[in-house]
């Protein structure tokens, strides 16, 4: 069983490296990388390409470790006990399991995804250490100790918006997805539009990583804002020479609304334009 990319997904020899580590070490995969890299997506290709069902954990500010186990609904209960439902008197009617609990109890090998673990409390990771390495937990209303039926294989992706904790570090197999050269970038961009003409695919790409060098740029163009870029270009039919500035800042490409967004960079590409057209 190992993982090769997929006809959709371009991956790197060292990314696929990483994820056959972590599926022989049994250990949870820590994907760091810009935003548009594909760190989401990798866990949905991993799981096509090995023929695995996925459950995805999507974290926000507000998630609880809990709630990837399990969630106990005494609200419903209470309203129930006041209607007079039956349902009432069995505890497990209120128990709402979370995706941790559906991938251990998953009867085929399935992959786990926990999506921007940065993005919660700083104590989030460490709540989840014991059922990351048992691969159990308790439920204690129900009193039920949940274990796997099969190892998950668990994808975590992070942002790097805080630090993580050393103690979930050190139960991670760690891989950072570099952004991708303009080689690895061509092959990216075919497997979307196959067949996409050559000239314009070249002059895009230039353009592209001649943004991405531009000095004092607070957000950079990422891989997806390149698709959806190359997508109008092509639906707009603009042509190769219309991208024909390789030096950054002499002009700024149509449909730029794609590639830069905030009024702050947008105003340094201006800035740029007025002066290199006052120093002809």
């Amino acid at each position: 069983m190992k993982f090769t990319g997929t006809d959709s997904y371009v991956a790197t020899d060292d990314l696929n490296l990483a994820v056959n580590a972590a599926i022989t070490l049994g250990r949870p995969l820590l994907i760091k990388g810009e935003p548009g890299t594909g760190k989401t997506m990798l866990a949905e290709e991993v799981a096509r390409s090995l023929s695995m069902p996925l459950f995805q954990w999507h974290v926000k500010s507000t998630t609880k470790a809990n709630q990837g186990l399990y969630e106990y609904d005494a609200v419903s209960r209470l309203r129930d006990s006041q209607l007079g439902d039956e349902r009432v008197h069995e505890i497990g009617n209120y128990i709402v399991k979370g995706k941790l609990w559906e991938a251990f109890e998953s009867e085929q090998r399935a992959v786990l995804l926990i999506d921007e673990v940065d993005k919660a409390d700083i104590e989030f990771p460490n709540d989840l250490l014991q059922e990351l390495d048992r691969m159990e937990f308790y439920v204690y209303e129900t009193r039920q100790l949940i274990k796997a039926v099969h190892r998950p294989v668990i994808i975590i992706t992070s942002n790097n918006e805080k630090e993580l904790p050393d103690a979930f570090l050190r139960r991670c197999f760690f891989h950072y997805i570099r952004f991708p050269e303009a080689e690895t970038m061509a092959q990216i961009v075919e497997v979307h539009y196959p067949g996409i003409k050559q000239s314009l695919l070249k002059s895009a790409l230039e353009t592209f990583f001649g943004m991405r060098e531009v000095p004092g740029l607070k957000k950079k163009p990422s891989t997806s804002e390149l698709l959806d870029w190359l997508k109008l270009l092509v639906a707009e039919e603009i042509p190769a020479e219309a991208l024909h500035s390789k030096v950054p800042g002499k002009s700024i490409p149509p449909l730029h609304g794609a590639l830069l967004k905030n009024e702050q960079d947008l105003g340094l590409f201006e800035r740029l334009v007025g002066m290199s057209r006052r120093g002809r």
